[in-house]
């Protein structure tokens, strides 16, 4: 089940033409793309985060099925049955009332079944209760329980749809021992050297090992001590998927990388040193950075590269240019193979960690931005100039502070970005992302 603080993830599995997209739109209402604003990030409709009340979840999209013949439709549920399983904290399983109770319906029903994980049996395309109710009784057949009778297209009974999820949340006030161990995900492209860097900090004679029960087959927690502090990575290395079909395989690894983002706090993300950064990184990180975890990256394979003395700046630059919307991440150049630099990678965890926690004082950071205002005049339009009146930080992971304004349309991004570079310089803040909401507040007479 999702820890406390992070987001339960639901997943949706079902035939072709069941509605899952319709029910996915008008969960996710229009904000369906991956990423809003983070270059280099292409818009897949893969996941989408969805508020009820005051809970928020992340609703994935486990993937087209071609409609071809019974068997590969059969073959395609499955597969995307198992993706559900392993990714998922919550599985709907979607049919279709008009088309009634199908062979292969009952197939992957089983399969849910012995996942063990809480499945909600959804039947679609029930616009007419009265007209279609005997329709729905027969889906207790496949014995996943209550049927939940819906009509995506007309969003009738999406309410208690909802209900029924949220009543598999975790409570808010659970688990009154908080664990402060930082949760640490390892995450990139497959054969970058995830799992030997895994296996490296955990070769280290120093580090304890112990699987934690309860987590899914491909995502193993483990807790690690280094130093006589303990952490816990979370690894994403366990994905090795067959799959012939090069989509499949990046959107499964996208939904893993997800998965694993949305239970830590600290996310390393390997990239492969001869290679290069690539545009799939660039990917990868956007998860992290959407998220507003701390990010730092890790350059594997170091060892491997020719180097001069303008290796490091080069390839830094490089970094930097292509993942320019995360400046604040933390490079670490290191080896799984020879073990370079892997102290360094533990100290870094430390530092992005305390700095993802770190709170400042209201007071401070009111100097800050007096002085800011001070050196850069605020913009403004048409005569109107933007009155900055108060800031003060609300939370932390990462840390979010709410700046009060005359008015929202004159604080032009760069602007903020000035007043975040700002806090930066004071306070450093390094790995992690700093989040910025704007109130406005009429101007006193």
């Amino acid at each position: 089940m999702a820890k406390r603080g992070t987001k339960p993830i639901v997943a949706v599995v079902g035939r072709p033409n069941v509605g899952k997209s319709t029910l996915f739109n008008a969960l996710a209402g229009e904000n369906i793309s991956i990423v809003k604003d983070t270059p280099g990030i292409t818009r897949d409709r893969i996941y989408a985060d969805v508020t009820w009340l005051d809970r928020t979840f992340t609703l994935i999209d486990t993937g087209g099925i071609e409609p071809d013949s019974r068997d590969v439709i059969l073959s395609q549920m499955r597969e995307q049955a198992q993706i559900a399983i392993d990714t998922a904290d919550i599985i709907l399983f979607m049919v279709d009332v008009r088309q009634g109770l199908v062979d292969s319906d009952a197939k992957v029903a089983d399969m849910l079944r012995r996942s063990h994980k809480p499945v909600l049996l959804v039947v679609n395309k029930v616009d007419s209760p009265a007209k279609y109710m005997a329709d729905v009784y027969e889906f207790y057949n496949l014995g996943i329980g209550d049927p939940i009778a819906i009509s995506a297209v007309n969003r009738l009974g999406i309410g208690d749809l909802l209900e029924e999820v949220a009543s598999y949340f975790p409570e808010e006030s659970e688990g009154e021992e908080e664990d402060d161990r930082p949760r640490v995900a390892i995450v990139g492209k497959p054969n970058v050297g995830k799992s030997s860097l895994i296996n490296r900090l955990l070769g280290e004679e120093r580090l304890i090992v112990s699987d934690i029960a309860g987590t899914t087959r491909d995502a193993v927690d483990t807790e690690v001590t280094y130093n006589g502090k303990e952490y816990i990575f979370i690894d994403t290395a366990g994905l090795r998927r067959k799959n012939k079909v090069k989509e499949d395989l990046e959107r499964f690894m996208i939904l893993r990388t997800v998965s694993a983002v949305e239970r830590s706090e600290v996310v390393v993300l390997v990239i492969d040193a001869v290679e290069g950064v690539t545009e799939q990184d660039a990917k990868i990180a956007g998860i992290a950075h959407d998220r507003g975890k701390a990010v730092i990256i890790a350059v594997n394979k170091w060892d491997a590269v020719e180097k001069d003395d303008r290796t490091i700046y080069r390839f830094t630059e490089k970094v930097r240019n292509t993942l320019s919307y995360m400046p604040y991440a933390e490079l670490v150049f290191v080896s799984a193979k020879t073990g370079q630099r892997l102290n360094k990678l533990f100290e870094t965890i430390d530092m992005v960690s305390e700095n993802h926690a770190m709170r400042v004082a209201t007071g401070v950071l009111n100097e800050i931005l007096a002085e800011a205002v001070v050196l850069q005049q605020p913009p403004s339009d048409k005569g109107k100039i933007l009155r900055l009146y108060y800031i003060t930080q609300v939370s932390v992971k990462p840390p979010t502070f709410v700046i009060f304004v005359n008015d929202k349309e004159l604080m032009h991004f760069s602007y903020t970005r000035y007043i975040e570079n700002q806090i930066r310089d004071t306070f450093g803040f390094r790995g992690t992302p700093l989040r910025f909401i704007l109130r406005e507040r009429k101007e006193k007479k």
